[in-house]
């Protein structure tokens, strides 16, 4: 019987993936990113704050009547609002909001002998929703009125992008706090400063130079251990202009991790209700107990006015979830924060707008869902608020009259 030879077929070509293949995919996703920009932002893609509030919601967030508003604005003593083409109200902006708190002496800022309380929203891990927290926590206390810094210092820049950035387009390496955190540098951060669309939020960027400054942080710091106080001096440089400094830091430990550890005096922890997430959580305080033995061998000592832990992304749809939830809170008790941030497909709508639910100008699923959404974020933020507060001696008596201390 002849002997059947088996046909050989030629290996079937496979493309090798370089450094062309990488930039054309790149060009693509940043086109993608403007085409998102042009449709998000206006004009001119400059992003702008479409939020307007009626007379009532103003007079509710100035803490005067509406009849107090229309006297002022009949005598002169405030501005009415702007008036479209048909001589109708368009609402007051956050602007004319803060314009009318100034008025009636109802800025909730500290008193000037207080310290900001500088809070970073801390994990070690990613995907744990801490810039989504960072953004809408800081348009939380601007919509009350407070003085807000933003400082992003995660080279992945989603702050950065939801406040109208192009990280890498926009921004060049010396308009991030990479200059600062270099010896020889600046010597304050007055120059990363940047007025946002949002009344009473600064923004200090990022973009992926930050990823250098690790390494060129790690090469610095043998033998020169006050680099980790480096980040905490160039906010005593801007701190005075503001109440609340809200710091966003990469997932990882790092030598701008644990500068943010230092320069921090108050942390909030997320943490979404999954074995995994809770499991890593717990590496995390071991190693946030061992940065701060770190820094405390360097005689840099770390210590927070509060501290506390969120759960985020919750779905309580997930029996997992709530029964991590529970466990969460018996093991981290009065270190809870008692809001669960829900998972709610309206911050992913938002996001896909580059866009906070905060500013979103209509629901994007459903009123309801909306509503629900902002209610656990305004409930949460609520509580963060009031943290806040008990720092400055000056709202103590305010507290205590809400029952709050």
């Amino acid at each position: 019987m002849p002997s059947v030879q088996k046909r050989r077929h030629a290996p079937f070509p496979t493309p090798e993936i370089g450094i062309e293949e990488i930039g054309q995919l790149e060009e693509k996703a940043y086109a993608v990113i403007e085409s998102l920009r042009a449709t998000a932002f206006a004009p001119g893609r400059e992003k702008q704050l479409g939020l307007r509030f009626s007379i009532t919601a103003a007079a509710n967030m100035v803490g005067r009547s509406a009849t107090a508003i229309r006297d002022a604005e009949k005598s002169g003593r405030l501005p009415p609002p702007a008036v479209d083409e048909r001589n109708r109200r368009t609402g007051y902006t956050l602007s004319d909001i803060n314009r009318m708190r100034a008025y009636f002496g109802t800025l909730p800022w500290r008193a000037p002998d207080e310290e900001p309380v500088i809070l970073a929203i801390q994990n070690f891990k990613g995907g744990v929703g801490k810039s989504t927290i960072a953004c809408h926590t800081a348009q939380y206390l601007a919509l009350q009125g407070y003085r807000v810094c933003l400082i992003d210092c995660d080279s992945q820049a989603s702050s950065t992008t939801m406040f109208g950035l192009n990280p890498d387009l926009d921004l060049h390496q010396e308009d991030t706090l990479h200059p600062f955190l270099m010896l020889g540098g600046q010597q304050t951060l007055q120059y990363a400063l940047r007025k946002t669309y949002w009344d009473g939020i600064w923004l200090i960027p990022a973009n992926l130079a930050l990823y250098n400054a690790e390494y060129e942080l790690a090469a610095q710091v043998h033998g020169n251990p006050l680099l980790f106080n480096r980040l905490r001096e160039g906010i005593d440089t801007v701190k005075d202009a503001f109440d609340v400094i809200i710091i966003d830091p990469p997932p990882a430990l790092g030598m701008i991790s644990l500068s943010v550890l230092r320069a921090a005096n108050a942390m909030i922890i997320p943490i979404p209700p999954s074995t995994v997430d809770f499991s890593s959580t717990t590496h995390f305080l071991s190693m946030l107990r061992e940065a701060l033995e770190i820094l405390d061998s360097y005689g840099i000592r770390a210590q927070y006015k509060f501290l506390k832990a969120i759960a985020s992304k919750v779905q309580d749809n997930k029996s997992t979830h709530t029964e991590i939830s529970r466990l969460m809170a018996a093991v981290f008790g009065d270190f809870m924060i008692d809001t669960k941030l829900k998972d709610s497909a309206e911050i992913d709508n938002a996001n896909a707008k580059l866009m906070t639910v905060y500013e979103l100008p209509a629901p994007q699923t459903s009123r309801e869902t909306f509503n629900r959404c902002k209610a656990y974020l305004n409930a949460a933020n609520r509580e963060i608020e009031i943290l806040i507060r008990k720092t400055w001696p000056s709202h103590h008596e305010e507290l205590r009259q809400m029952g709050v201390i």
